[in-house]
């Protein structure tokens, strides 16, 4: 559930409803559970889908340092915020379209969650572009919803 909670956060943010210091805390914690996570994980995850899936641990990893050392400045430089977003947006779909392309249970569902994840970029992107606030939301949600079912495939296929 750590998925669709993280992009539900990551939305809340974007709506102002959440003050920087919490935005800040979920990342720190976020970095330790990603390292810890990977760290553990990482004998386990050495060939096939597996190692893409640690890899994509690896840069997420990353991609949440940058967007962490983003929300210690004073002021927070918003430019790396937004690219820690579209990171977590592209790297996963990395993930996602591998596992489609490699599996013989639901490909469909990780290729469409990899499709969802990409759209998510481009409404992001072009939100911030023209300045239609709506637009960045459309995006974190057509991410979470990608995302979160590639995670739900997993888990009730292995």
């Amino acid at each position: 559930m750590l998925v669709p909670l993280a992009w539900t956060f990551a939305t809340a943010a974007h709506l102002d409803l959440l003050a920087l210091r919490t935005v800040l805390i979920a990342h720190l914690v976020m970095d330790a559970i990603i390292a810890t996570f990977t760290v553990l994980s990482w004998r386990e995850m050495t060939d096939g889908i597996l190692l893409v899936w640690r890899r994509v641990l690896v840069a997420g990893l990353g991609v949440t340092l940058v967007g962490t050392v983003a929300l210690l400045a004073e002021p927070p430089v918003e430019p790396l915020l937004s690219a820690t977003v579209v990171g977590w947006m592209l790297v996963p779909a990395a993930g996602l379209a591998y596992t489609g392309r490699n599996v013989d249970r639901h490909p469909r569902v990780y290729t469409a969650g990899a499709a969802l994840s990409v759209a998510g970029v481009v409404a992001y992107v072009l939100g911030l572009g023209v300045g239609v606030a709506a637009l960045p939301v459309v995006g974190l949600t057509l991410t979470n919803v990608g995302q979160t079912a590639g995670i739900v495939a997993a888990v009730s296929d292995y």
